[in-house]
C-alpha cells in the first residue's frame, strides 16, 4: 500500500491528537494566550474545544499550525 498523502504532515493524526498534545506541552493558559479563544480560556475542556475547532476553519487552521510548529521545533533540537 502506497501512502495517499506524502506531502501532508497531518495526514493520521487526528484533532483530538493535535489538541491533546498542544494541552500537554503548553497548558490551557499558556494555549490560550497563544491562541486566544473562548473555548480555551473559559472552562476549558477537549469537548468542548473540539466542538468549537470542528465548525470554526480560522481557528483549526492557527490551532493545526501551532502543533507543526511545535513537532518542528522538537524535531530540530
Amino acid at each position: 500500500m502506497t501512502n495517499q498523502h506524502p506531502n501532508n504532515p497531518l495526514h493520521g493524526v487526528t484533532l483530538e491528537m493535535i489538541l491533546n498534545d498542544l494541552v500537554d506541552h503548553f497548558g490551557w493558559n499558556e494555549l490560550g494566550k497563544l491562541i486566544d479563544i473562548r473555548c480555551f480560556n473559559n472552562d476549558p475542556s477537549i469537548k468542548s474545544s473540539l466542538k468549537f475547532l470542528r465548525k470554526t476553519p480560522w481557528a483549526r487552521t492557527k490551532v493545526e499550525k501551532l502543533y507543526l510548529d511545535l513537532k518542528n521545533k522538537k524535531r530540530r533540537g
